[in-house]
C-alpha cells in the first residue's frame, strides 16, 4: 500500500511486478543512515548494500543488489523517513521475474529499443550524476559494470518491461 497526502493520490508505484510473487524476492533491508538523499529515488531504481544489512543508490564503486520498492523523496514521497524507521525493500528479480518500470525510475532521454526478435538487451545501473540508481541502456556513460536486468519490451516513452538475468554475466 502506498499511503499519500490526498494532494498527491494519483501517485502509483514505478515499478510493478507482472510475474514476480513467486519469481522474484522483496529483501527485506534497511536504508543506509549516511545516505543523504541529495537525489530522488522512485521504486525500480538500483540498489547496492553498503554493510550487513543496509542498502543504497547505486555508486560507481557499488555492484547491483535490486530494484528499490519504496519512495525516498521522489514525488515528494519518502516513505522510510515518513514511517520514522529506516526499514526498506529491494526487489531481486528471478530469471523468470517481469517487471514494469515507469519513469523517472529509468533514463527517458537514453534510446530505448525494443528489440522485438526476442534479443536479450541488458540494462544496467546508471553509478553517477543526477540520473544516479536509474535503469539505463547498455552502452551509456557511467553505467554499472554489471547488468541488472533484461529489456522485455518497451511499452511507450514512459514505461518498460524488464526481466531478471538468465545468466550471470
Amino acid at each position: 500500500m502506498l499511503r499519500t497526502r490526498m494532494a498527491t493520490s494519483y501517485i502509483k508505484r514505478t515499478i510493478r511486478p507482472l510475474y514476480g510473487w513467486t519469481q522474484s524476492t522483496p529483501a527485506s533491508c534497511f536504508l543506509d543512515p549516511a545516505w543523504d538523499r541529495s537525489v530522488n529515488i522512485w521504486p525500480g531504481m538500483v540498489f547496492m548494500r553498503t554493510s550487513g544489512e543496509n542498502v543504497t543508490l547505486l555508486n560507481a564503486t557499488g555492484v547491483p543488489y535490486g530494484l528499490g520498492a519504496l519512495y525516498v523523496g521522489g514525488d515528494g514521497i519518502d516513505e522510510p523517513l515518513d514511517a520514522g524507521i529506516n526499514t526498506f525493500a529491494v526487489w531481486k528479480l528471478a530469471p523468470d521475474a517481469e517487471f514494469e518500470v515507469l519513469a523517472p525510475a529509468f533514463d527517458t532521454t537514453a534510446t530505448w529499443t525494443d528489440p522485438g526478435d526476442g534479443t536479450e538487451l541488458l540494462i544496467y545501473g546508471q553509478t553517477t550524476g543526477a540520473n544516479r540508481g536509474k535503469l539505463v541502456p547498455a552502452g551509456t556513460s557511467g553505467a554499472s559494470a554489471q547488468p541488472v536486468a533484461r529489456l522485455l519490451k518497451v511499452n511507450s516513452a514512459t514505461k518498460l518491461t524488464i526481466g531478471g538475468l538468465r545468466q550471470k554475466y
